[in-house]
């Protein structure tokens, strides 16, 4: 549904370019984004290899596993319809890790395998169950501590201070895993009624 939405933009954005006189700058843009595009992609891909190389050995260092191990206690009463000690709490417990350190490429393959295994426990495999939907929206609002990504746009920018989003960042994604998990408890408990 999404890609149609971006097709019809794009579509849209040329037919006007093309009507009001434009199609020279149609060209230029393409060509000028591109490039931006595949430079800012080469500048900022040392920053992420150094984040998901640090994920890689806080993996094979067992650290990982400890954080995810201590996060599952939290998360039981979170996901009531996980069995406890299940792998996909495991998984999950990766994830918002992962996120927290604002490593969402390293959470990505996590959060695959979490649904995955969620789905193996859903009862209904048309439908999304309660803690596929709970998971959804924590991963979605997902509390990040160090925002790498913006960091490293910053610095690539030239930004005095790079890391001043740090909190701001943190407030927000805070506040919004909060508002995810209240209207998600409210609307599971609305649809059990």
């Amino acid at each position: 549904m999404v890609s149609k939405i971006w097709g019809y933009f794009i579509v849209m954005g040329i037919v006007f370019s093309l009507l009001s006189g434009h199609a020279i700058q149609i060209n230029e843009t393409i060509l000028t984004s591109t490039k931006t595009s595949l430079e800012l992609l080469f500048q900022i891909f040392p920053v992420i290899a150094l984040w998901l190389g640090i994920a890689h050995i806080a993996t094979l260092s067992g650290l990982l596993d400890k954080l995810s191990k201590s996060l599952t206690k939290v998360l039981g009463p979170l996901f009531p319809e996980i069995p406890k000690n299940h792998i996909s709490l495991s998984y999950i417990a990766s994830n918002i890790i992962a996120n927290v350190f604002g490593l969402g490429s390293a959470a990505t393959p996590f959060g695959l395998k979490a649904m995955s295994s969620l789905q193996e426990l859903n009862s209904d495999k048309n439908k999304a169950s309660r803690s596929m939907i709970t998971f959804t929206t924590i991963n979605t609002s997902g509390v990040t501590i160090i925002p790498t990504t913006i960091i490293a746009l910053r610095i690539l920018y030239g930004s005095t201070n790079p890391t001043i989003t740090v909190v701001a960042t943190l407030i927000a994604t805070s506040l919004a895993t909060i508002a995810g998990i209240f209207f998600d408890y409210l609307l599971a408990r609305r649809s059990h009624e």
